[in-house]
């Protein structure tokens, strides 16, 4: 695994074009592509009120460090050649930094969020006019509750989409109809990880990792049938949000706690880059939580 635990890390080597497999012939290699991201960074960060059972506001928050292990992050995905676009924060919005709640975005075309609780609706229509400042050609404003990247995941061609705590059903046909792409629902089941990105993770454009524990049986059946080559994460990646990362096709960034994880990665011809976000945990957000990807 590689491991990143400071904004000062050394810029890694450029990958190779194609990085072939030392464990598998018949394993085709892994290849990482450029993508473009969108975060914003925690300058306004706390944990003021209890919207998942992650948070707790008895319980203080060091800033400071939540804004050193996020400008790690950020330096990371750089420093792998991918492109940051940065949204301000703004004060009251503590929960902003989790950028992935903000929309989906795929070919020009964005939904902003329309989210399940008071105490985060404001985001939505922040991150709204950001998108329609940058130029892009469509931004429309979810009418069905509808917490972006967080409950939908774009794997090829396909959406996954999931229900049970945050997004509704009718959010998901609201999706499909707007960006024209299919869109296959699920049901989460355990509170701990209420949004998709918490229990399942996009690796490439044809395969997956998750925690089958999560889901409901009929949504374990479907994740099983649409991916028999998905990584099964176990109890102990869940619980640290290791499910909860990011992937440019060959690197995978996620929590650094993650290790069982990490070596179900490596032995798939992955490489997992480990990261500490381990304050912005408190609020129940890891390397996911806080990148939104543009899609072309």
């Amino acid at each position: 695994m590689t491991s990143v635990a400071t904004p000062n890390s050394p810029t890694p080597p450029a990958p190779p074009a194609a990085i072939p497999l030392a464990n598998s012939d018949s394993t085709p290699a892994r290849r990482p592509s450029p993508r473009r991201f969108v975060m914003c960074r925690p300058d306004h960060f706390a944990v003021f009120y209890a919207i998942n059972p992650w948070m707790n506001p008895a319980e203080p928050v060091d800033r400071a460090l939540a804004i050193a292990q996020w400008e790690t992050l950020r330096a990371v995905y750089e420093q792998h050649g991918h492109q940051v676009d940065l949204v301000p924060g703004e004060p009251g919005l503590p929960d902003m930094v989790f950028a992935a709640n903000s929309g989906l975005a795929y070919g020009g075309r964005v939904m902003s969020a329309r989210f399940t609780h008071p105490e985060r609706a404001a985001e939505g229509p922040a991150y709204h006019q950001w998108f329609a400042q940058r130029g892009f050609t469509e931004v429309v404003a979810a009418q069905e509750t509808n917490e972006g990247e967080g409950d939908f995941i774009r794997v090829g061609q396909r959406i996954l989409a999931a229900t049970g705590f945050r997004s509704s059903v009718p959010a998901h046909r609201e999706v499909e109809h707007y960006f024209g792409r299919p869109v296959v629902s699920l049901e989460l089941v355990d509170p701990r990880f209420y949004h998709l990105d918490t229990a399942l993770m996009a690796l490439d454009e044809d395969n997956i990792a998750y925690f089958p524990a999560a889901f409901s049986p009929d949504s374990r059946a479907i994740l099983s049938a649409l991916y028999p080559e998905a990584i099964v994460a176990t109890d102990a990646d869940a619980v640290v949000l290791g499910l909860n990362g990011v992937s440019d096709g060959y690197h995978v960034f996620l929590s650094d706690r993650a290790h069982h994880l990490q070596e179900a990665l490596r032995a798939n011809g992955y490489q997992p880059v480990g990261l500490d976000l381990s304050e912005l945990l408190r609020a129940g957000g890891g390397v996911k939580c806080c990148t939104l990807e543009l899609h072309d």
